[in-house]
């Protein structure tokens, strides 16, 4: 797609060029020659009245050829040549109706194809500008006309050639930078793999000089957590026996609570039954109030014997 654009772009680059430089020929050879342009014998005239129709009509571009000579003109031929019009010398395109021959030279009757009468001024050999070649262009005879004033060639002539060559500079200066660029690609490409080796060489000695630096550290961290765990394992050892300390003291409690709820009740059960000799031992335990009650009565006798 890119290509096909380029091709078009160039196609209509070159067609505007060698229009604009036709045109200028033309211009500059109608100001060299009396406002008649004449390119290689071909004669471009803009028509500019409606005399002729329906041949052509006012503003239509037809193309004249050149007469090298004028036996050859004929009747019914259309020539363009100079004529007086309102005191006024004007170029003038019209059909030969009557040819006039005499020894030395001939001279031509003519009329428009749209006027009634023929015209008034016979056409001599000096008089004779070109013979219409039966081409024409509807309507471009008024651009020809705009493009031989000021502004139109410097709108349609000057502008597009100046584009035009700057285009062909941007072109040439394109080719000539890929045309140097393999070279520079080459060289791009070694530098970047020297590049490349330079930082993987660079990345390795990082990597073990941190390496070296990290050497040190590992042994101080070595070092220090073989300290730690030589001093955590005293710590250790003396922990079962700290645990065991508080399982002594409370086991004899555990030991006094149940005998103090259930198991003097289950024992009195088998004494009233089976022992009756444990029935008696209560009498020891009275034995206090015995030794009181003969306190008391040797207190009383000793008062009595007072008395």
């Amino acid at each position: 797609m890119k290509k096909a654009f380029k091709v078009i772009t160039n196609v209509l680059a070159w067609t505007v060029l060698i229009l604009a430089l036709l045109i200028t020929i033309l211009v500059f050879s109608s100001s060299r020659n009396n406002g008649v342009s004449n390119l290689f014998g071909f004669i471009p005239m803009t028509v500019e009245s409606d005399s002729m129709l329906p041949t052509f009509a006012e503003g239509d571009l037809i193309i004249c050829k050149q007469i090298d000579d004028i036996t050859s003109l004929q009747q019914n031929d259309v020539i363009t040549f100079w004529t007086i019009i309102d005191g006024q010398k004007v170029k003038n395109t019209h059909r030969i109706v009557e040819v006039k021959k005499s020894e030395s030279t001939a001279s031509f009757i003519t009329r428009g194809d749209n006027n009634p009468i023929d015209d008034e001024i016979p056409v001599y050999g000096g008089d004779l500008i070109g013979k219409w070649t039966e081409v024409k262009f509807s309507g471009l005879g008024k651009a020809v006309n705009f493009l031989r004033t000021k502004t139109g060639f410097f709108v349609c002539i000057l502008l597009p050639m100046a584009i035009f060559f700057l285009i062909e500079l941007y072109k040439f200066i394109v080719t000539l930078i890929e045309v140097k660029r393999p070279a520079a690609e080459k060289l791009d490409e070694e530098e970047i793999k020297r590049r490349a080796v330079e930082e993987y060489l660079a990345q390795q000695k990082q990597k073990e000089e941190a390496a070296n630096a990290a050497e040190p550290a590992k042994a101080e961290t070595t070092a220090k957590t073989e300290e730690t765990a030589k001093t955590e394992e005293p710590a250790k050892a003396e922990e079962p026996a700290k645990a065991e300390e508080p399982a002594k003291t409370e086991e004899p409690a555990k030991a006094e609570e149940p005998a103090k709820t259930e198991e003097p009740a289950k024992a009195e059960e088998p004494a009233k039954t089976e022992e009756p000799a444990k029935a008696e031992e209560p009498a020891k335990t009275e034995e206090p109030e015995t030794k009181e009650e003969t306190d008391a009565a040797s207190e009383e006798e000793a008062d009595s014997k007072n008395s």
